[in-house]
C-alpha cells in the first residue's frame, strides 16, 4: 500500500471512522482529497472550499516566511538560500543563481512510522 492511501484520518468529531483510503496512486491530487471530503457529509462546492481555503493559508503562511506545523504530519520551513555559482549543465556555461528561498518538508516521527510499517 502506498503512503498516498493513508494520507487523512478524521476523528470521531467530524464523522470519520479512521484513514480515509484513497487508492493506489501515484500522487494525491487535490480533487481527490476534495471527493473524500466531500464523502464525509459535505456538498463538492464546500468541499473544495475547504480544501482551497486551507491550501491559502499554508500557502500564504509559507509566503510570508513563516513555518507550518501540522502535529502528527509534519513541518512545512522557509530556508533562505544564499547566491552561488552554478553551471548550466546543457551548456557548461558559468552562471550566478540568485538568493532564493526554499520551502523543505519534514514528516512526523508519527507520520514516519507509518511510512515504515511501525506505526
Amino acid at each position: 500500500m502506498t503512503v498516498a492511501c493513508w494520507i487523512f484520518e478524521f476523528s470521531n468529531k467530524w464523522g470519520g471512522n479512521g484513514p480515509l483510503l484513497i487508492g493506489e496512486a501515484m500522487a494525491l491530487t487535490k480533487n481527490q482529497i476534495v471527493s473524500k471530503v466531500n464523502g464525509l457529509g459535505f456538498t463538492k462546492k464546500k468541499s473544495a472550499e475547504i480544501i482551497e481555503s486551507l491550501l491559502e493559508l499554508i500557502k500564504g503562511t509559507l509566503e510570508n516566511g513563516d513555518d507550518v506545523l501540522i502535529s502528527g504530519f509534519g513541518k512545512f520551513c522557509v530556508k533562505k538560500k544564499n547566491q552561488r555559482r552554478g553551471r548550466n549543465p546543457a551548456t557548461g556555461e558559468d552562471l550566478i543563481l540568485r538568493e532564493r528561498r526554499i520551502v523543505t518538508f519534514k514528516c512526523s516521527g508519527r507520520l514516519r512510522e507509518r511510512i515504515n510499517g511501525k506505526g
